[in-house]
């Protein structure tokens, strides 16, 4: 039980930094990355962690 917690709590703090982080990056004026490989790979670890989290937290619901 323990162990969920920390794991989810890990993938939440990922999420909410490579968030950010492809936030910052982003240039609004020209709608584009300012390195668009790197933006490729954060936007990928991003949606891993939120889709980590969805799963556990669709778990946790149905118990």
């Amino acid at each position: 039980m323990e162990n969920k917690k920390v794991v989810n709590f890990i993938f939440w703090i990922c999420a909410i930094i490579l968030g950010v982080t492809l936030f910052k990056q982003f240039d609004f004026e020209t709608f584009k990355f300012e390195k668009p490989a790197l933006a490729v790979i954060y936007f990928l670890c991003f949606a891993f962690s939120v889709f980590i989290l969805v799963k556990n937290s669709k778990k946790g619901s149905e118990k």
